[in-house]
């Protein structure tokens, strides 16, 4: 064996069957038991690996998927990652992380390179989902699953959240702790998240009759820390709130870092709730209260239905969402009841 790797023709020879039937235990096809055995025992006894991308060739298969998001940094992306790596996995799949920085043509990118075989299906996260992008999902004829929004009567697999709804709850959670003037900062203008997020903020300032000023309302450039940081310096600036709600808890650790540095206390005198809790929101302290989108969970959905599409193409194209919920902690404990009589912080 030492002038080359073992091929096929020598598990033959050693098994005593022909290449044929070496090709079907080594795909998995219908053999008797005596075959299965007697290739197996040759396949250990050489040493023999398939070559992968010969059979990939052959099988139209890689057994390989992909997964594109925004930003493989963010902590979001990673829990979704984990979970769907835990489900594909096991059953023999690799999972390739790709970053599309949320620019739409790299998540046409990523759909191209999917057309050319490099993997067998592909679950894509987008914050900025052009016409362009849906129509070439559309045209896809590799399974694609989207977590995040589509347009109306776009027949993709699709896992959701209810980011609107989960607002709603972080300003309901504020209410009942005795906050009035409620703070929104918000993410850049154009992305999903962003303008569903704002939608579900004025709807729950419209159900607890509040109103707020312009100047309670900031728009960062970004979804991380440091735009947070950027935007709550912002607004402690030229305004005084009781309470902020941001749009995801990385913009939220921002804000509560640039209230440190402008001496105001979290939850004393302004609380503080974000969406997502990431694993980094119960770690800071005060720890931070947020809305759970549950991306592990998300994840999962999303992993199972492209498995069941690749099992099965002519599948209807489903779709599932996944609800908020608040986990309250440290930064939006409520005011003492002297701070709510007299309207201070």
């Amino acid at each position: 064996m030492a002038s080359g790797r073992p091929t096929v023709s020598l598990v033959a020879e050693r098994a005593g069957v022909s290449i044929a039937s070496v090709s079907r235990v080594l795909n998995g096809l219908p053999a008797s038991p005596e075959m299965t055995a007697r290739v197996q025992a040759a396949v250990e006894a050489l040493g023999y690996a398939p070559d992968a991308a010969a059979r990939s060739l052959k099988m139209r298969r890689t057994d390989q998927l992909a997964l594109a998001v925004d930003d493989i940094g963010n902590p979001v992306y990673v829990e979704m990652m984990r979970a769907i790596e835990s489900v594909v996995q096991p059953l023999g799949f690799r999972l390739v992380v790709s970053s599309t920085r949320s620019d739409p043509d790299g998540a046409s990118g990523v759909l191209r390179s999917l057309a050319r075989g490099y993997a067998d299906g592909l679950i894509l996260s987008q914050l900025r989902p052009t016409d362009e992008l849906v129509d070439e999902l559309r045209r896809c004829r590799l399974p694609v699953v989207v977590v995040g929004k589509l347009p109306s009567g776009v027949d993709i697999d699709n896992v959701r959240t209810d980011s609107a709804k989960g607002v709603g709850i972080a300003v309901e959670h504020l209410v009942t702790t005795g906050r009035t003037s409620i703070a929104f900062v918000n993410g850049p203008a154009g992305a999903v998240p962003a303008t569903a997020r704002s939608r579900g903020f004025q709807h729950a300032l419209t159900k607890h009759d509040l109103d707020v000023p312009d100047d309670l309302l900031v728009a960062a450039d970004d979804f991380t820390f440091e735009a947070g940081q950027r935007a709550g310096k912002e607004l402690f600036e030229t305004a005084g709130p009781d309470a902020v709600v941001c749009a995801n808890d990385l913009l939220a650790i921002g804000v509560m870092r640039a209230a440190a540095v402008a001496g105001i206390t979290v939850p004393d005198d302004v609380a503080v709730v974000g969406v997502d809790d990431i694993e980094l929101a119960a770690l800071y302290s005060p720890s931070l209260s947020s809305v759970s989108l549950r991306s592990a969970e998300r994840g999962e959905r999303a992993a199972r239905l492209l498995l069941d599409r690749l099992a099965d193409p002519e599948l209807p194209c489903r779709r599932t969402t996944v609800g908020p919920r608040l986990v309250a902690r440290e930064s939006t404990q409520p005011r003492p009841a002297s701070a709510r009589r007299t309207g201070t912080r």
